[in-house]
């Protein structure tokens, strides 16, 4: 099984703490498009042959590109590669995108499930952070995707910024429990450097993020999720049983994922690849029938680091047993023995081979991560 991700890096604005690789100009859009036509043909083998099973529309925003334009991808996808009837098939939206019509003409495509990012129901915050829709457009989107008949959906929700009261944010989760979506991702607010949220901070004219702040709306997210009906399968991401996000577990199990797009990144279980952050030179090289991206070949250690990184943040947890049949007993057990300090801590526990994170644990996912990593050559 694969999965295939198409970036599509168009955004009305540009919010103050974004860094994906976007751009808010759509003069060479036509152009950019057909240009991940083209890489789709050119990478038509990166999967071999492996059934695709998650479709995911990401960016930017991907809503911005009309429902027409996405079922071409989609077409060529089916015709291109094995696309499994059942196939999960995302789009990421902006409530703002989401009005009757954009709906109803999403309804006709292949799309079955969506990812809109809400971020607050607040209309302070939607504007402190610069976001396009507003707090009556965040409400009104999900109701009428689900009045459409769609019933996958997750929302996302940022917290741990300075606006945001635990008030607030107990209602923020409130509201989303009470709309009945199955899934929920929930980010802690970072400052990345080339944004604008970090050049006011370093001015003076915002304050930092605070650590204490974050971690506790981050219990408060987990208690009031959990005592929902919600499994924690992964550090940000809550789901109803059996709603889980197929590509997105599949990232997180190593599955191999073809990316397409400007910035886009690929996996096929040995090497990465990843295009160039650059909408005019992605372009230029696939109409010269070029791929715009380089390529890494994974050292074994940096397979066993990317495990443990991706598998700790899920509930289904580091597996010994995996570490001992494809990576040797030396290595599984150097990993279980670096883990002991934190089972000792109470931050990690064992059961049947398997290392998850405790409900403390789950604060210091990544240094506990960074512990476990190998440092040495392996082979």
């Amino acid at each position: 099984m694969a999965g295939i991700y198409l970036h599509i890096p168009f955004c009305k604005q540009a919010c103050h703490y974004c860094d994906f690789h976007f751009t808010t100009s759509f003069k060479y859009k036509d152009e950019l498009l057909r240009a991940m036509h083209k890489e789709m043909e050119l990478q038509s083998n990166y999967l071999q042959g492996e059934e695709i099973q998650t479709v995911y529309f990401g960016g930017g925003t991907p809503s911005l590109i009309g429902a027409s334009e996405i079922q071409k991808f989609i077409d060529q996808i089916a015709a291109t590669f094995s696309l499994a009837a059942n196939a999960e098939i995302t789009l990421e939206a902006n409530p703002d995108d989401l009005d009757a019509i954009s709906v109803k003409a999403l309804r006709e495509t292949a799309i079955n499930r969506f990812s809109i990012g809400i971020q607050s129901f607040y209309e302070e915050d939607l504007k402190w952070m610069n976001r396009a829709h507003n707090a009556v457009e965040a409400e009104s989107a999900v109701k009428r995707v689900q009045d459409a008949g769609f019933e996958n959906i997750t929302v996302d929700l940022i917290y741990g910024y300075p606006l945001l009261s635990d008030k607030k944010w107990k209602s923020n989760i409130a509201k989303v429990i009470e709309f009945e979506v199955p899934h929920v991702s929930a980010y802690s607010m970072t400052v990345e450097q080339k944004t604008a949220l970090a050049h006011s901070i370093r001015k003076g004219t915002q304050p930092g993020m605070n650590d204490t702040q974050s971690a506790e709306q981050f219990i408060i997210l987990m208690e009031m999720l959990e005592e929902a009906g919600f499994e924690h399968y992964e550090i940000s991401n809550f789901a109803k049983p059996g709603c889980y996000s197929k590509h997105n577990s599949n990232y997180w199990k190593g599955v191999s994922y073809l990316g397409l797009g400007p910035s886009a990144h690929s996996f096929n279980g040995e090497s990465r690849q990843w295009n160039v952050a650059n909408n005019s030179k992605y372009i230029e090289a696939l109409q010269l029938g070029q791929l715009a991206a380089e390529t890494e070949k994974l050292r074994t250690e940096d397979r066993v680091n990317e495990y443990i990184m991706t598998a700790l943040r899920t509930a289904w947890g580091l597996n010994l047993n995996h570490l001992r049949s494809v990576y040797g007993s030396d290595v599984a057990a150097a990993i279980a023995g670096d883990a002991q300090e934190f089972i000792e801590k109470g931050w990690l526990q064992v059961s049947d081979e398997i290392i998850t994170l405790t409900r403390e644990g789950k604060l210091f996912a990544d240094h506990i991560a960074a512990e476990l990593f190998v440092d040495s050559e392996i082979g």
